[in-house]
C-alpha cells in the first residue's frame, strides 16, 4: 500500500531529524503504535508533530479532502526498559493478530515483526541494546525473539499497557516509576504487574548466557 510505505518513510525522515530512535511499530488502518526512544524530551514530539503535517497534507490531496485526520493529540507513555521492553514490542507487533486480521504477525507486513524476527531489512529501526542482547547474530536474536510470539498476552499485561498509554501513566517497576515521578511529576500507574513475566523469564534466561 503506497499510502503505507509514504507514512513510513515520512516517519524515518522526522525520526532522524529529531534523533528519535524507532524499536517497534505496526501501522493499523485506523491507528499507529511506535516503540521509540528520544534523544531529548521534546524529539518524539516534534517528530510526531512532522509525521502528522506531511501525511494528513498528503492524505487530503491524494483524496481531495480537506481537514484532519486525527482525534486530537497522540498518546504516549514511558516505559522502563528493563522490564517492559520486549513486553510492550510484542503488544505492538500483535495488534493485526488481535483485530483478527491474520493468524501470526509474520502474516502481517506493515510491523517491525518483519525485522525483529523475520530478518527483513528495515531502515526505519534501530534495535533496542535488550534486542541485541537476544543473541550475538541476527539469525539468533530473530529466532528467540520470535519464541516470544508464542501463546497470547495476558489480559493483566494488556490492561496495563492500553491504562498507562491512555492516562499517561509511567509502564515499569513500581522503583521506576518512583524515581521517574519524582523528578518529573508525571503520576505513576496506581498498579503495577511488573511487566510481562514471558517475557522478563525470556530476558533473564538469555542475558545470563552472554
Amino acid at each position: 500500500m503506497k499510502i503505507n510505505a509514504f507514512y513510513l518513510d515520512r516517519l524515518k525522515g522526522a525520526s532522524e531529524k529529531y534523533q528519535v530512535s524507532i524499536h517497534a511499530f505496526v501501522l493499523m488502518t485506523n491507528q499507529v503504535h511506535l516503540l521509540a526512544t528520544p534523544s531529548d524530551e521534546k524529539g518524539a514530539s516534534l517528530m510526531m508533530q512532522s509525521v502528522g503535517r506531511s501525511y494528513v497534507g498528503y492524505v487530503n490531496h491524494k483524496y481531495q479532502r480537506t481537514g484532519t485526520l486525527w482525534e486530537g493529540r497522540y498518546k504516549s507513555t514511558l516505559v522502563g526498559s528493563e522490564r517492559y521492553l520486549m513486553t510492550v514490542s510484542r503488544y505492538i507487533e500483535l495488534n493485526p493478530v488481535r483485530a483478527n486480521m491474520v493468524e501470526h504477525a509474520a502474516e502481517y507486513p506493515w510491523s517491525s515483526y518483519q525485522f525483529n524476527a523475520v530478518g527483513k531489512p528495515i531502515v526505519l529501526i534501530s534495535p533496542h541494546y535488550l534486542y541485541l542482547r537476544l543473541g550475538k547474530t541476527p539469525a539468533q536474536r530473530q529466532k528467540y525473539y520470535h519464541g516470544l510470539f508464542r501463546g497470547h498476552m495476558s489480559d493483566n499485561t494488556l490492561e496495563e499497557i492500553r491504562a498507562a498509554t491512555n492516562k499517561s501513566w509511567i509502564l515499569g517497576d513500581p522503583r521506576f516509576c518512583e524515581q521517574v515521578a519524582q523528578v518529573t511529576g508525571r503520576i505513576a500507574s496506581p498498579r503495577q504487574h511488573g511487566g510481562d513475566r514471558k517475557s522478563e523469564r525470556f530476558l533473564q534466561k538469555w542475558s545470563a548466557s552472554d
